[in-house]
């Protein structure tokens, strides 16, 4: 299915992109754009994600350099039976995590120094184990070479405006079109591919830890920030936003339509949901966008209403189904 997706996705892009070459130039630029089509395929494949790493001034770390936050990693890709991934921190205060790679074998996971500051321990375990959900699920390879692809969808679209249209496909028309409508396309492929996954990487993560609350608080959390934290990155690089377990842009708010992600309460809904099928409601207290509990308060009820389970326990078993009933071990971390 992920291969069929990744399919499907290269031969719409490419697509999208051989009728921009045939509006700008005819049979001739369609031709140059399913070459330069066929060559970023490849590209993408082998070196988008190195793109996207670079895009956002992503800084390599390891156990000496950051060993906390790559120990969470590090317990949590053992216990989703995943290989060790590269694991970066993005210099921005905006609270936010991603994964990129082509696969498993080859894959990375990144977080802002504004999310590892302002999360505790167990909600950045929660956000790294949204971020190895998305690896396991082989999404990474989808969401980078899409990244990609608008990008360059988008550059193609400025290289209209700059040189024009062929003035028998609509002219100056035809290439206003062109500007307004490729990256719209671009974008609707995006939104495509980017909701459903949300949801399914959400769920996954929460099997990976553990704990689908550790998760939920930090969505409330992140989404409380990143509305009001600018990610200067980010917006020049829009084509990445749905790469984000948040939507990094500023005004992901102004038109809920065309965002890349889904609404925030209503994966914490889902979170919530699934907390109450494993623990029959004994779970930690409501968590919501509008207000999260505090600190202590949430970490203490979250040692006595859920289990250990996952890779805190020692055990490196990710869970699939409701767990049994103990008490956590202390594990405060050094952001709580």
């Amino acid at each position: 299915m992920n291969f069929f997706r990744t399919t499907l996705l290269l031969a719409a892009m490419t697509g999208l992109f051989m009728a921009i070459g045939y509006l700008l130039g005819g049979s001739g630029g369609m031709m140059i754009a399913f070459i330069f089509a066929l060559g970023m395929n490849a590209f993408s494949y082998w070196n988008s994600d190195k793109m996207v790493l670079r895009m956002h001034n992503a800084m390599e770390v390891d156990a000496r350099s950051a060993p906390e936050y790559y120990e969470i990693v590090e317990k949590l890709a053992q216990s989703a039976g995943l290989p060790m991934p590269r694991v970066y921190v993005i210099d921005s205060d905006q609270p936010n995590a991603f994964a990129t790679g082509r696969n498993p074998q080859h894959a990375a996971v990144a977080a802002s120094t504004g999310l590892l500051n302002r999360l505790s321990y167990e909600e950045v375990a929660g956000v790294m184990a949204h971020e190895l959900a998305h690896i396991k699920n082989y999404d990474i390879l989808t969401m980078t070479v899409t990244a990609t692809f608008a990008g360059a969808i988008s550059m193609l679209a400025n290289f209209a405006m700059f040189f024009g249209g062929n003035r028998e496909r609509g002219g100056i028309i035809g290439t206003i079109a062109i500007m307004i409508l490729a990256p719209l396309a671009a974008s609707i492929v995006q939104m495509a591919i980017s909701r459903t996954r949300e949801y399914e990487a959400d769920k996954t993560g929460a099997e990976i830890c553990g704990q689908p609350m550790w998760l939920a608080s930090a969505l409330a959390k992140i989404a409380n920030a990143a509305g009001r934290t600018a990610n200067v990155t980010a917006e020049q690089h829009p084509e990445t936003a749905h790469m984000f377990i948040i939507n990094p842009l500023s005004g992901q708010k102004m038109d809920n339509l065309f965002s890349t992600h889904p609404d925030t309460q209503n994966r914490i809904d889902a979170l919530q949901a699934l907390q109450a099928e494993w623990y029959g409601g004994q779970g930690p207290l409501k968590v919501s966008t509008g207000g999260t509990l505090g600190a202590n308060q949430r970490r203490s009820q979250m040692r006595d209403d859920a289990g250990s389970d996952g890779p805190w326990s020692g055990g490196g078993q990710s869970r699939s189904s409701r767990p049994s009933h103990h008490d956590e071990p202390d594990q405060s971390g050094p952001w709580g």
